[in-house]
């Protein structure tokens, strides 16, 4: 359980959810969805398989994850109901603070997956979206099945959920940033500050 709990968290990375634009609206196509996936996938184990210091490693999943995912409207999802009430500065120092975070908590399970691979399928339109499908080999476990959401909502083609073996990534984050808002009474401010730290 604990290298699928470790994937589970690796890839909410990402993971990963919005009103978006008709398919037919999108310049996104499913060849480039699936190659933004490949793609990504392969910095994320260069990365995996480089030997570098954790902090090191961290610091360019964050770099990673920046990248490829679609960072503000993960970190709005994160933040619920709660992200309507917050200013354009006050959102904007979260969404720094979580993206290290994220950075931070699953890259901590970087070595977890040396030796591993995940094997992009295929692509297809899903509603107003793409989603690219992938198996997951892992050491000594069976392979998963995992599902990235990609859209060019933001005006960049990027991912913006993962749906593993039935589990939504972005409502996972969303719990959890949600339950720890909630020890803080609400204050944003104060999430930020502890997820600078945390992770």
């Amino acid at each position: 359980m604990k290298t699928r709990r470790g994937f589970l968290a690796l890839s909410g990375a990402a993971a990963v959810l919005l009103a978006l634009r008709p398919v037919g609206a999108l310049a996104l196509n499913t060849d480039q969805s699936r190659a933004l996936i490949e793609t990504a996938l392969g910095e994320v184990y260069s990365v995996i398989n480089s030997g570098q210091a954790p902090a090191q490693m961290y610091r360019q999943f964050e770099t990673i994850f920046a990248r490829y995912a679609d960072v503000g409207i993960i970190a709005r999802s994160a933040l619920g109901p709660a992200a309507r009430q917050v200013g354009g500065a006050e959102f904007a120092a979260y969404q720094q603070a979580f993206q290290g975070y994220v950075g931070r908590k699953y890259g901590k399970r970087f070595r977890e997956f040396i030796g591993s691979k995940i094997e992009v399928t295929g692509a297809r339109p899903l509603k107003s979206f793409f989603a690219v499908t992938s198996v997951a080999y892992l050491n000594g476990r069976s392979p998963m099945q995992v599902e990235w959401h990609v859209s060019d909502k933001s005006g960049q083609s990027k991912f913006f959920n993962i749906i593993i073996e039935g589990v939504n990534m972005l409502a996972t984050e969303r719990s959890e940033i949600g339950a720890m808002l909630a020890r803080r009474n609400g204050d944003i401010a104060a999430l930020t500050a502890d997820l600078q730290q945390a992770g």
